[in-house]
């Protein structure tokens, strides 16, 4: 039996460059370039991704026993196709079983998620959150909602854009206990699982989890992992690709898939101990920050979120100012300013922050708050609203229509009100102060109330 290799994908594809063939097959750039050399398409002994079964598959083996999960396949399409692909393995796993196709899901979800839906036609109930950015609910809340709805599936956003975790190991035995799969959104939480204290949503006990390898880790970007837990429903890991197939590209990027085989390398050579050695130096930073009166939220240990109405500034007008001094963060909105960090960003970026964060001015506090997160009324079902004919309204002229998309970007790509639900005056303040003008409404021929 040959030696294992650690990067097989990105070693087959080097040899297959400087072998120098003449590339008769896609892409039509034909190797000419840098990045383009090592560009490829399914040729002889590099197999197609679903289903994997030469070095693809040996490449997602080696991140599955990384990850400790029982099965992983790679994603060159971000969270997003691993979102789509667990909630198509809900949707199976509820038709073999006769369950209800209803997923109980955190209210902070991401778009996708809301698409996906609608594709498989599921019903979604809502756990409320925080704040239109965060959902953290309890063990006892889930437990609570879990007991009154049976859902087929229980789905959260941990950690979420402001760095804000729930309760994962709590929720999965609750979800245990009641035989419920638990899926998390963790595209911001891949490097958990390297944490002194393994904080991985998969250890923690969740059965599937997507993580956009992307984000914190050094992946093109577009890729990602969907990850299986040993013990989930076996289902999940005998039709993932399946899953994952019936909503990917046939053409996977294999600059994203070699990517993502180096990093299990990286992963497993010192990345520990790396990691380990610059969250010291991020909560030394976080320290520097607050005495120079700067205030924080969330908890995650690779993202810093300001607050800095109380320095006097909106997150978008701080983004500006960093912007000046040559510094891009991940977002901003009128709240918030979140800054991800990883080693790479190393010593030096930190300090480079730190200066530049301490040299601005603090001006007096402003006392404006976000509005309260609407509480509306559901007038069509989400599948229902999303493939209905729609056309775009100005918020001033939209209480009282049906939102048909969500109708907000990436990021946060967090909806201020979901597909189906009925406009109201609390959603149009919220609308006017995200600085959204105009929204997709349901026509008002296809409305149920117009109809009755």
């Amino acid at each position: 039996m040959s030696e294992k290799k650690e990067t097989p994908v990105a070693d087959f594809v080097r040899d297959y460059r400087d072998r120098d063939f003449l590339r008769l097959h896609m892409p039509g750039h034909k190797g000419r370039g840098e990045a383009e050399a090592l560009d490829i398409t399914e040729i002889h002994g590099a197999d197609p991704l679903y289903p994997a079964k030469g070095i693809l598959r040996e490449s997602e083996e080696n991140a599955a026993a990384l990850f400790g999960a029982g099965r992983t396949v790679f994603s060159a399409e971000g969270s997003s196709l691993s979102i789509r692909a667990m909630l198509f393995l809900v949707r199976i796993r509820a038709e073999q079983r006769h369950l209800r196709p209803l997923v109980l899901a955190g209210r902070n979800a991401h778009r996708t998620f809301l698409s996906a839906a609608a594709l498989l036609n599921l019903e979604v109930a809502w756990l409320p959150g925080e704040s239109l950015l965060t959902c953290t609910p309890g063990a006892d809340e889930t437990e609570d909602a879990v007991r009154r709805l049976n859902p087929a599936a229980v789905y959260l956003t941990s950690p979420d854009y402001l760095g804000n975790r729930a309760d994962i190991r709590g929720i999965a035995r609750v979800c245990r206990a009641h035989g419920v799969p638990l899926l998390v959104d963790n595209a911001h939480g891949a490097y958990l699982r390297f944490l002194p204290e393994d904080e991985h949503p998969l250890t923690l006990g969740a059965d599937m989890t997507c993580d956009s390898a992307h984000k914190t880790l050094p992946v093109l970007t577009g890729g990602g992992w969907l990850h299986i837990h040993r013990d989930a429903d076996p289902i999940f890991a005998s039709q993932a690709e399946r899953a994952m197939a019936a909503f990917a590209s046939t053409s996977p990027s294999w600059l994203i898939l070699q990517s993502l085989d180096r990093c299990n390398a990286y992963l497993k050579n010192g990345y520990r101990e790396r990691l380990a050695a610059f969250r010291t130096r991020v909560d030394e930073t976080r320290e520097r920050l607050r005495a120079a009166g700067w205030r924080m939220t969330g908890d995650e240990a690779l993202k810093i979120t300001l607050l800095p109405k109380a320095r006097g500034y909106t997150g978008d007008a701080l983004h500006d100012l960093l912007r000046e001094r040559r510094i891009e963060c991940e977002f901003s909105d009128p709240d918030f300013l979140v800054m991800m960090l990883t080693p790479e960003t190393g010593e030096e970026g930190l300090i480079r922050l730190t200066d530049a964060l301490t040299e601005i001015p603090a001006r007096p506090e402003i006392a404006e708050t976000p509005p309260e997160i609407p509480r509306p009324e559901r007038a069509m079902s989400l599948p229902a609203a999303m493939t209905a004919p729609a056309e775009e309204v100005p918020v001033e002229k939209s209480p009282g229509r049906i939102l048909a998309d969500p109708c907000v970007s990436c990021p946060p790509a967090v909806p201020i009100l979901i597909s189906g639900e009925r406009i109201d005056d609390q959603a149009v303040r919220c609308f006017r102060y995200y600085g959204i003008s105009a929204v997709s409404c349901v026509l008002s021929a296809f409305d149920p109330a117009a109809r009755a």
